[in-house]
């Protein structure tokens, strides 16, 4: 038989429940201003999601990097959305996917010793993996990155335009070994309809859509050329050095076009 002191219990769980997850939001929301106003000049957060608009379990952490995109003031901020190609096969074509941006989340599986690829997925400055949709982890994990400090090797220039033919030239101090210059051409936001799929009747928004990457050998100098698609909007190179035996990102910057 219950006494009284168990039923009070039992009906204050709900409240119990309902504060916690208000203090939790309250705390989120305190983290997400913090990371979107700071901007250390030695240290920086380069966030890459791996999702794909034939994810069911991907919109909710499309829209944590929307918030994280939304007003940002932190110039050391970089964030990049991976669409997979491995769910294409469920009834809806992503349009932003390809089979390269699979493998890239392939090869953060062989550094960081993972069994599998899922989604949503995010990796920070290629050292730290976690479920893109967990907000407080990846706001966690973006404040801890922006503990570290990184000397500021890297420096981008535009260099001639012709129509949609762009060319980006970058130059580096870095002295790091096994490192590569990765260039990424960022479409700044698009939104899609999914009409098929676990999706199906979903009106989908994205920002930071990755839509072409080039990787090379790093130099002292060097130039990238991009073809920018045939689309209106903002668009942006994002560029970075990476380890190739590890996977740590060392330096980024990033240019409007």
């Amino acid at each position: 038989m219950k006494t009284i002191k168990d039923i009070l219990y039992i009906l204050s769980l709900p409240l119990i429940i309902i504060l916690i997850m208000t203090f939790k939001g309250f705390a989120d929301d305190h983290k997400l201003a913090h990371i979107k106003a700071k901007n250390p000049a030695d240290s920086f957060a380069v966030v890459e999601l791996f999702t794909s608009e034939g994810c069911w379990s991907c919109p909710p952490a499309d829209e944590l990097i929307a918030k994280l995109e939304k007003d940002n003031q932190n110039k050391k901020l970089f964030i990049m959305a991976f669409h997979v190609d491995y769910w294409d096969h469920q009834g809806w074509k992503d349009r932003f996917s390809k089979a390269q941006f699979t493998e890239r989340q392939r090869q953060y599986a062989f550094w960081m010793n993972l069994n599998t690829l899922y989604t949503p997925q995010l990796v920070i400055n290629g050292k730290k993996e976690m479920v893109g949709s967990e907000t407080s982890k990846v706001l966690s994990g973006i404040q801890s990155a922006m503990l570290e400090n990184h000397p500021a090797n890297l420096l981008l220039k535009k260099e001639k335009s012709e129509g949609n033919l762009i060319q980006v030239s970058y130059t580096s101090r870095s002295t790091a070994r096994h490192s590569s210059i990765l260039m990424a051409l960022v479409q700044k936001r698009a939104s899609s309809t999914v009409s098929a799929g676990e999706n199906a009747g979903k009106s989908l928004d994205h920002v930071q859509i990755v839509r072409e990457l080039q990787r090379g050998a790093l130099k002292v100098k060097d130039m990238f050329s991009f073809k920018l698609p045939e689309t209106q909007g903002d668009w942006e190179i994002i560029a970075f050095e990476q380890n190739q035996q590890s996977g740590e990102i060392i330096d980024a910057t990033r240019i409007s076009l």
